[in-house]
């Protein structure tokens, strides 16, 4: 072989490691980020556990007959749910106490009117108590309500006439006359309540956007979740839960749920995330939308991410301040009227 030829091979030798080298590297930048191989334990904990802090408290009506988004439910709370606030109510006297048994067996099927829920309650006969109907109890009253107002409209009239056709039924079980009131005046309280929840909702959303290399969901999970969040019960969800039990989560987290269910999750290719707050869900002092901030810094920080609003514009420092400002407005508005944010009531018409 001449020296030619030799320097030739030497040379396609080289360009061939070049090639290869170049190839690999191109391979390695577009595959997305994958977890680390080692996580701490309280890590590994969180991304195993199975967390009930994405049950919101309002969908535990789904043991009277509604289905929503999730079994996994916070237990039914005994105590009374309806309010002259938010609900127009009927009560109905009785004769002599009736068991809870027989109370639960003339509920109807369907305890909905149109879109809101519909509740029936028992003045415990033992305890002098209004609460939700129980078995191994005795009631000596009985009251029917339905929410005037949630973020799908206010009760219309024929929301009322079919929530009266539900109570009297009800009613006649136990001959019992259900006392209504005025069809009229509940549907303009229901405009007027409609009007302030909607002048006063606010659902914040941040996204979160890949800069350069992709994410994989086992990368976004590992690194939410040293920010504090946990699986929630839907795919592709994770939540900051709340400091009381049963709550509404304080902070929502969301990616691709077709990425999360993929046959092989480490190629599946993130790129970009979503950071969530329900404000009239949450209490004030859970400081939710300090939270979401940090959140939304500290994952961007970690993940090489760019943090924008929903149109895909950069989050400044003063729109963060306008948005702070307009929520400290929105909470005490909403404590005014005696719906705190977080509340019961609040939940339930903001839902």
């Amino acid at each position: 072989m001449s020296n030619l030829q030799l320097w030739l091979a030497i040379l396609g030798g080289l360009v061939l490691v070049v090639v290869v080298a170049h190839s690999t590297w191109t391979s390695r930048q577009s595959q997305p980020k994958q977890a680390e191989p080692l996580v701490s334990q309280e890590e590994l904990d969180a991304l195993s556990s199975a967390s009930m802090a994405d049950a919101n408290p309002h969908e535990s009506h789904e043991d009277q007959g509604f289905a929503h988004m999730s079994n996994e439910l916070p237990a039914m709370d005994a105590r009374s749910q309806l309010d002259a606030l938010i609900d127009v109510i009927a009560t109905m006297e009785l004769d002599s106490p009736v068991s809870g048994e027989a109370a639960i067996a003339a509920m109807p099927p369907i305890r909905r009117v149109g879109n809101k829920l519909f509740l029936v309650e028992g003045l415990n006969a033992d305890s002098g108590e209004w609460e939700t109907l129980q078995v191994q109890r005795y009631y000596s009253a009985f009251q029917a309500g339905v929410q005037v107002a949630n973020r799908q409209g206010p009760l219309n009239d024929i929301e009322f006439s079919e929530f009266v056709v539900k109570t009297q039924a009800f009613a006649e079980v136990f001959s019992a006359t259900p006392e209504f009131p005025d069809m009229n005046e509940v549907v303009a309280q229901a405009r007027e309540l409609d009007q302030f929840a909607s002048a006063h909702d606010a659902q914040l959303s941040f996204t979160l956007q890949s800069r350069k290399t992709a994410w994989s969901p086992g990368y976004v999970q590992q690194q939410a979740a040293r920010m504090g969040f946990v699986p929630g019960v839907i795919p592709g969800r994770m939540v900051v839960p709340a400091a009381t039990p049963g709550m509404p989560p304080v902070l929502v987290l969301t990616f691709d749920a077709r990425a999360a269910m993929a046959e092989d999750p480490n190629q599946a290719a993130l790129r970009s995330i979503s950071l969530s707050l329900d404000v009239p869900q949450v209490a004030q002092t859970e400081q939710a939308f300090s939270r979401l901030c940090e959140a939304a810094q500290g994952l961007a920080q970690a993940m090489d991410g760019l943090v924008t609003d929903d149109n895909g514009q950069p989050l400044s420092e003063s729109a963060i301040l306008m948005i702070d400002h307009d929520l400290r407005s929105l909470y005490d508005a909403l404590v005014a009227r005696d719906l705190p944010a977080g509340s019961l009531q609040a939940r339930r018409l903001f839902s």
